[in-house]
């Protein structure tokens, strides 16, 4: 068993087990998945954000593999990855307790609770509301440099997201961007993301901002600014970027198959 309680949530929970209490918590559900409901809820009179795993079942375990996915059995990776990311300065999530339990990958059971981000919307939302109403320049160049420069701290501190999107970039009241949902994450040592992670990581990212119509300089803007402030010297390096453009292009035709990205 594994439990981190930051000392808000031990008093609240004070003479309670943990996961009986993660299991009783209610709120607005805000995502349900193959074993696990994400959930706002109130704890001690503040907001947390609460993801509570139940188990994936042998047959989820059985399809990711198959499909050569790593399986999310608990939620260690977001623990893990919210933690490096606040080493390595990156604003993401804050965790306040965090709990595993059981040896049946299969049925193990875990939480975490992050501090509630209020008044914040997606970048997606924010970068398609700049197709009618184009910002400043100097706006959007300064969300697309700090944008590079999450991605590059990320991956310099050993994270790859594997679900990197702009939706998952939080627009705080502070003019900060906030990097949200990490349950997919990765976390090796410092430095130690392979390439063809970060290509994907990198890949979803641009696919994802291919409606908000940015230009040819605002893509060499954010590639100057991920390769620590200077445009790529060799073929190699540009051979990464073109990487990064198919695998764009190649989600955003499937997406169109599917019917998720809609024609023009």
């Amino acid at each position: 068993m594994k439990l981190f309680l930051r000392s808000d949530i031990a008093a609240a929970w004070q003479g309670t087990d943990p996961f009986a209490a993660a299991d009783a918590l209610s709120g607005e559900i805000l995502r349900v998945g193959p074993g696990r409901r994400t959930v706002r809820a109130t704890v001690g009179g503040q907001q947390f954000v609460a993801k509570l795993h139940h188990g994936v079942g042998w047959w989820e375990i059985l399809k990711n593999l198959l499909l050569l996915r790593a399986p999310v059995l608990d939620a260690a990776n977001e623990y893990r990855a919210a933690q490096r990311l606040s080493q390595a300065g990156v604003p993401s999530l804050t965790a306040a307790a965090f709990g595993i339990r059981g040896w049946n990958p299969a049925q193990r059971r875990s939480f975490i609770l992050c501090d509630h981000i209020p008044h914040a919307c997606s970048l997606e939302q924010t970068a398609l509301q700049w197709r009618e109403n184009p910002p400043l320049k100097k706006l959007r160049w300064a969300v697309i440099a700090r944008v590079a420069c999450i991605a590059r701290a990320m991956h310099a501190a050993g994270v790859n997201h594997r679900d990197f999107y702009l939706c998952h970039f939080l627009c705080t009241t502070r003019d900060e961007l906030c990097l949200i949902d990490l349950h997919r994450a990765q976390t090796r040592a410092p430095g130690r993301v392979p390439l063809r992670w970060r290509v994907k990581d990198l890949g979803s990212l641009y696919f994802s901002a291919l409606d908000a119509r940015l230009t040819e300089r605002d893509l060499l803007r954010f590639v100057r600014h991920y390769n620590g402030g200077r445009l790529p010297r060799d073929e190699a390096q540009w051979r990464f970027w073109r990487a990064v453009g198919a695998r764009a292009q190649r989600l955003y035709a499937k997406g169109r198959r599917l019917g998720i990205v809609a024609d023009g």
